[in-house]
């Protein structure tokens, strides 16, 4: 979500015009969640998804023409009751509503305060205005809190938008190559940490960021939060256990360490002899990732990210 509202930034800011539709309301088998967004410009380019891609030229096309006639906000429903939604492809069974709104210098305001809380790690708030296209933003103070909602929201929709997840992989070794390209097709923020230059400068990590350092240092720098997963790869206890206690010692929503049970078994009482609880000790998915019956690296790989998601899905809906 933070990609589109950047895009629709960066268009304003080079001169264009343009319009965001959301995902209002849902029935049945809708391809998109509430709160799914897709930014599009003045020349039809567009960024995201609102249906799967269903009803995306109906939503563009109206947009186009409420930017021509300079209309402020429309709400537009897709049924497969309806021959327009047949004829757009919504056939899964399902019905959506979406809200359009043109993006202007007035409420585009509301856009930018929210960038700001997400580039601050928090949560931010829209409330678009169904009459007139307005937006208001309303962010929190503390870290990843949830900001509290005003009880009458009527006449209002409220987008509610949560920060980036972080992946901080340790090790640069095969599966971390294979999970770098998974992160970021799901939207993860990828950092690789490892102090050897060798792995970390001799292979390609998509668009991770490298950070040629020992766990401990990095984490000494860098700020942990909620919406933060923490994985140890190297099977070394001199590089994973330095990014696995400072991961404990934080609410990170995720800590996953490669190996055998043996391995985990000699993990769990390294760490209960630096005075972790067996509490605590459990959050370490170990061995890591879902139960797929994984071998190659990229398999693996696909067993930690699924494992990944699955776990923020349960804890952010």
């Amino acid at each position: 979500m933070q990609k589109e509202l950047r895009h629709l930034q960066n268009w304003l800011n080079n001169g264009h015009q343009a319009a965001i539709a959301i995902v209002k309301k849902t029935w049945g088998s809708a391809p998109r969640q509430i709160g799914s967004i897709m930014a599009i410009r003045d020349d039809e380019l567009f960024e995201g998804s609102v249906s799967g891609g269903c009803v995306e030229a109906s939503v563009i096309a109206e947009a186009s023409d409420m930017l021509r006639v300079n209309k402020a906000v429309k709400t537009l429903t897709f049924s497969v009751a309806d021959n327009d939604a047949w004829a757009v492809g919504l056939a899964c069974g399902g019905e959506i509503e979406i809200l359009i709104v043109v993006i202007t210098q007035q409420n585009h305001r509301g856009i930018q305060d929210a960038l700001k809380a997400l580039s601050g790690r928090s949560y931010a708030c829209l409330y678009i205005d169904l009459k007139t296209g307005g937006i208001i933003s309303s962010k929190t103070k503390e870290l990843s809190a949830k900001p509290d909602l005003p009880a009458n929201l009527e006449g209002f929709f409220l987008l509610e938008i949560k920060p980036k997840p972080k992946l901080f992989i340790i090790g640069a070794v095969h599966i971390a190559q294979h999970l770098c390209v998974f992160a970021h097709e799901n939207d993860y923020d990828v950092t690789v940490i490892d102090p050897r230059e060798g792995f970390i400068q001799n292979r390609e990590f998509k668009s991770a960021h490298g950070a040629l350092e020992w766990p401990d240092d990095y984490f000494s720098n860098k700020k942990l939060d909620s919406h933060s997963a923490v994985i140890a790869l190297t099977h070394d206890p001199k590089l994973d256990d330095p990014a696995l206690i400072p991961a404990l010692k934080n609410d990170v929503f995720y800590i996953g360490a490669l190996g055998s049970k043996k391995t985990h078994a000699a993990r769990i009482n390294r760490m209960q002899d630096y005075g972790f609880s067996k509490d605590e000790i459990s959050r370490i998915h170990g061995p890591i990732g879902l139960n797929i019956k994984a071998k190659t690296p990229a398999e693996i790989a696909t067993s930690i990210m699924a494992e990944i998601i699955q776990t923020h899905r349960n804890i952010t809906p």
